[in-house]
Parts: C-alpha cells; sequence; structure tokens
C-alpha cells in the first residue's frame, strides 16, 4: 500500500486546490495516468501517477485546499479488495446512481482549431481554466419531487454557475458549448470534461442553454501567479549565486537553411527558429557539464536526459515553463510538434504535472519583439537558464569583408556552484557551433 501526496508542481508552490477525481476506488491505475486535476498558482495542472496499482480510496475532498505532501489517494498492489470510498462530498441517490462506470480520461485531445503558428522563439497562450465553485453537489430536496429538465442538464449552484472542471469549462469555451446545456455525468450533475468533449462531438443530446454568465471567469488569479513567480524569483536570486554571459551568434546559414527547409512545407509543418535554439542549447546542456539537473539538498544532481523547459507567456498575463522530456533525443521535426503541442494544452489549461516538475533548464526567447538580449532569473532547483534576444541584421566581417548577416544574442545565467565562468563560455560556444550546421541539428 502506497500513499498518492499533493505533488510539488515548483519552487513556488506551497499549496493546491482538489477540483477533479479522474479515478473512483476500484480502478487499475498505471504508472502516467491522469488521477487528477489541481488547481495552483499557475491554472489547472493534470497531476499523473507514478506507480502501477489499484486505487483503494480517495483521501481528499473535491474543492479542498491541500498543502504539498498531503494524502490524496490510497493505492494498493491489487493483492487486496479496495477500501470503501470516502467520497469527497455526499450525493442524493439519484445522483450517485447516474453516475459512470469510469469518466474518459481528461487527457483525450480534442479535435485541434486552426490556430497560427506559435511566434519562433516565444510561445504564447490564452488563459483558459475557469475556477471551479467548491460545492458543487447541490443539497437534496427536503421532499421528493421530480427535477427540472434545466437542472437535469447541468448541475448550478445558489450563485448561478455551472458546477464544471476546470478542464471542462476551458474545453467548452474553445468549442463554443454553453456548460448550462450540456449534462454532467458526476455526483451532482457536475459537468467533466469528457462531458463537453461528447457534447462536442455530437454524440450526446445538448439541452436549451441557460444565459450565460456576462463575464467568464478564470482559471487561475493572475495577480496570485504573479506573487507565486516573485516568490519563487525571490528565493532564486537568495539562494543561488549568479553569473551571467552573453555572446552574440551569427544566424545566417541557420535563417538560410531553415529558409530552404521550409519552400515546400505546409504552413503548419514548418520549423521555426525557435526549434533550432531548443535543440541546440539541449544538445550543447548534453556536452558540457554543470548545466542540466537539480541542486537539491546542497547537492547537484547531473541528468541523463536534458528536459527542455520551454517559456510560455500567457496573453491574459503570467508565465509557465513546461519541459519538452528527452529533447536531446528527438528530431527537430519532433522538438517542433512538441512546442507546438505545448501551447495548444497551456491554452486548454491542460498542462501536466510531470512537465511542470520534470525541466533540467529553461530556454526563454523573445521573438520578434524588438528586444537584442535579456538576462533571466534561473528557476529553481535548476542550475541554468537560457534567453535568446531578437535576431536582427547586422554588420559583421566575414572573410575580410564587411557583411549584413542575421545575428542573435544568447545569454546564460548560471548556477556557479555547479559551473564557472569557463564551462559557461564552452557551453555558449558550443551553441554557437550547433547552430553552423543547422542540418546536423
Amino acid at each position: 500500500m502506497s500513499v498518492f501526496v499533493m505533488p510539488s508542481l515548483g519552487a513556488d508552490m506551497e499549496d493546491g486546490k482538489l477540483v477533479e477525481w479522474l479515478v473512483k476506488p476500484g480502478d487499475a491505475v498505471h504508472r502516467g495516468d491522469v488521477v487528477a486535476v489541481v488547481e495552483t498558482q499557475k491554472g489547472a495542472i493534470e497531476i499523473e501517477i507514478f506507480e502501477d496499482g489499484i486505487v483503494q480510496s480517495l483521501e481528499a475532498e473535491l474543492g479542498a485546499t491541500l498543502p504539498v505532501g498531503a494524502a490524496l489517494a490510497l493505492i494498493g498492489d491489487g493483492a487486496s479488495a479496495p477500501a470503501p470510498e470516502r467520497k469527497p462530498a455526499p450525493a442524493p441517490a439519484a445522483a450517485r446512481q447516474a453516475e459512470p462506470a469510469e469518466p474518459e480520461p481528461a487527457d483525450a485531445k480534442p479535435e485541434p482549431e486552426p490556430k497560427p503558428e506559435p511566434e519562433p522563439m516565444v510561445a504564447e497562450a490564452e488563459t483558459a481554466a475557469p475556477e471551479m465553485p467548491p460545492a458543487a453537489v447541490p443539497e437534496p430536496p427536503a421532499a421528493p419531487a421530480p427535477p427540472a429538465p434545466a437542472v437535469k442538464a447541468a448541475a448550478v449552484v445558489a450563485s448561478g454557475r455551472v458546477a464544471a472542471s476546470p478542464a471542462a469549462r476551458a474545453l467548452a469555451a474553445e468549442k463554443g458549448i454553453d456548460l448550462a446545456g450540456v449534462t454532467g455525468s458526476w455526483p451532482g450533475g457536475a459537468i467533466v470534461f469528457a462531458d463537453v468533449e461528447r457534447a462536442a462531438d455530437g454524440t450526446v443530446e445538448v439541452a436549451a442553454p441557460r444565459a450565460a454568465p456576462a463575464k467568464p471567469t478564470r482559471g487561475f488569479d493572475i495577480e496570485a501567479m504573479r506573487q507565486g513567480i516573485a516568490a519563487a524569483m525571490t528565493r532564486s536570486k537568495r539562494e543561488i549565486p549568479h553569473y551571467y554571459m552573453t555572446h552574440e551568434l551569427d544566424l545566417q546559414r541557420a535563417t538560410d537553411w531553415l529558409t530552404q527547409k521550409n519552400a515546400d512545407v505546409a504552413p503548419a509543418d514548418r520549423l521555426l527558429m525557435g526549434a533550432l535554439f531548443v535543440k541546440a542549447t539541449a544538445l550543447a546542456a548534453k556536452a558540457v557539464d554543470g548545466l542540466n539537473g537539480h541542486f537539491e539538498e546542497g547537492a547537484y544532481v547531473p541528468s541523463e536526459t536534458v528536459n527542455a523547459g520551454v517559456a510560455v507567456a500567457l496573453r491574459g498575463g503570467g508565465l509557465v515553463a513546461p519541459a519538452i522530456a528527452a529533447t536531446d533525443g528527438k528530431t527537430l521535426a519532433e522538438v517542433m510538434a512538441a512546442m507546438r503541442d505545448l501551447v495548444a494544452r497551456a491554452r486548454a489549461g491542460r498542462l501536466r504535472s510531470s512537465e511542470m516538475t520534470s525541466g533540467t533548464i529553461t530556454i526563454s526567447s523573445l521573438g520578434e519583439r524588438g528586444v537584442d538580449q535579456m538576462t533571466g532569473v534561473i528557476y529553481p532547483p535548476q542550475v541554468a537558464l537560457v534567453t535568446f534576444g531578437t535576431p536582427r541584421a547586422a554588420a559583421r566581417v566575414v572573410e575580410d569583408a564587411i557583411r549584413i548577416r542575421q545575428v542573435v544574442a544568447v545569454t546564460l545565467a548560471a548556477d556557479h556552484r555547479t559551473s564557472d565562468g569557463r564551462r559557461g563560455a564552452r557551453f555558449l560556444t558550443e551553441i554557437d557551433k550547433l547552430l553552423q550546421a543547422p542540418e546536423a541539428l
């Protein structure tokens, strides 16, 4: 028997709000399965489990704000029968009978909408994960009475808001579906992601919608996110002895190769310069010691693989940096596809806990912002952060002649406990060397 606990999703996280269970007692779970949704200062995050077993009981109530390390569920090896379910909130008997055997996973991918490509270096996404009300289940009536059709279609709390998970709200907003007309499959008529997905596919009948709220609510508080970022950066500057180095790279070969590579490719499949930056940084971090890993409990723990965190600026405000697993082993096309996927799921509020915690080095780029360079702050427990400025035309000496070339400034912020200026210089020159042969990335 093991205890599944509230995970830490970043250096700035102290607690999280449990807003959705995607499993129930008796369900078999496997490593990597999404089992719950937790709302943090970074929005709604899908929580994965990292062991195989059988859910014995749910130990936390929906809507509860729990500290990191608090018990969420008990997971057994399947040898014994599951303990009786500790239901997060009591529901009427009729609602319990209507509960499905098992909802579809929350990470089922909806049909993607056509959208513009992300900028060459900065992935931006809109925020879309409204907060779930803490009291999602209505009280049973004093006397039996047939439910009104509108209540059967969707659970509504006293304030008039539909009871739905953040992931369900995000998908409904993306598909233009009124949640008041969707039938919820969880206790009390609460709506989960799979319900909205079925409504979008037309596989269930959608009731006549109620009047939509005048203004949708956010899935997280922008000010709270800012406070969380400030807390993490304050800790970083207080605890990490930073040093900084900047190097200007000649991008002309990479630019010419990219233009030729994309000449006969559909826009949706084109490579962007940001993918080259991410892949070159990952390979350089693999080649130079001391810049790829975590510093925890007074010791540096290097990582065997490079999980490159990619900074995603949210259009509604705030910033997240989910990681692309094993970036150093992916092709450029795979890196580009992973970047697009992160942007899409950041927009839908469907980032996973492993993506928020597994980063071993972070890359941030300014795209076409018109700023030459930026000096960043390391995100603990990582030990390095790389920032790319805006590519620009500049006069460079090439073969004893002055020529106009595309250049970009790359800045390294590194932890002096794990590396020094000499090693940092090797790292930046390695990125430069890799970008001079883009076809080999």
